[in-house]
């Protein structure tokens, strides 16, 4: 789907998060572990691209590999793999555009539209931060997927003194600002892969 004439998409620099440890599969880092025969990585960014003026990659480890997707990489700058919160911090503060869009590296099914749908939401509702929302089978309350965030740049500021305290909740913080949720009904769309019990079920999953 095409972003709508007004979504400002050279606005916003996409983030994809891949700084953490990967402790459930077996501590190798998730955005290059293959599937379907290439690294998840590859896969996110190939739909995050077009929705975004530029593409920045958050990750620890593996910089030169990550180098090779053709994108600039920023590295946590809190130390101690601190989590989501601290990637979506080092892309707030090299981004030179007034959005950022975060989005997990082991998600490799994202909407198309994610971003345009995201700013709708926030625009509508005066918002800084508009987070992705699902709803479970039979559930009536949204589930939020932090991870999948549209976030002002001028919120990098707060979000350091957020992380200098010792805190490191995407969530609590995110509450703490003028926030929106954009509900999602394609839950499978957000799908995590944590463990290679995931990655088999992912491999059925056409998106």
């Amino acid at each position: 789907m095409q972003p709508s004439p007004d979504y400002p998409l050279r606005s916003v620099t996409g983030l994809l998060l891949a700084g953490g440890r990967g402790s459930r599969l077996g501590n190798c880092d998730k955005g290059l572990h293959l599937f379907r025969g290439r690294p998840l990585a590859a896969w996110v960014c190939e739909r995050l691209q077009p929705q975004v003026a530029t593409v920045l990659i958050n990750a620890n480890r593996n910089l030169d590999q990550y180098a090779q997707f053709g994108h600039a990489v920023c590295s946590d700058q809190i130390s101690g793999f601190a989590g989501p919160l601290a990637g979506l911090h080092a892309g707030l503060l090299q981004a030179d555009t007034e959005f950022v869009l975060s989005v997990a590296c082991d998600s490799p099914f994202i909407p198309l539209d994610l971003a345009a749908r995201l700013y709708a939401t926030l625009s509508a509702q005066a918002a800084d931060i508009a987070i992705a929302a699902t709803r479970e089978p039979g559930k009536t309350a949204l589930q939020p997927q932090p991870v999948f965030a549209l976030v002002r740049k001028h919120l990098a500021a707060d979000l350091s003194l957020y992380l200098e305290s010792g805190q490191s909740k995407a969530r609590l913080w995110m509450e703490g600002q003028r926030l929106a949720l954009s509900y999602f009904p394609e839950t499978q769309a957000f799908t995590n892969i944590n463990t290679e019990h995931e990655l088999i079920l992912a491999e059925k999953y056409d998106a």
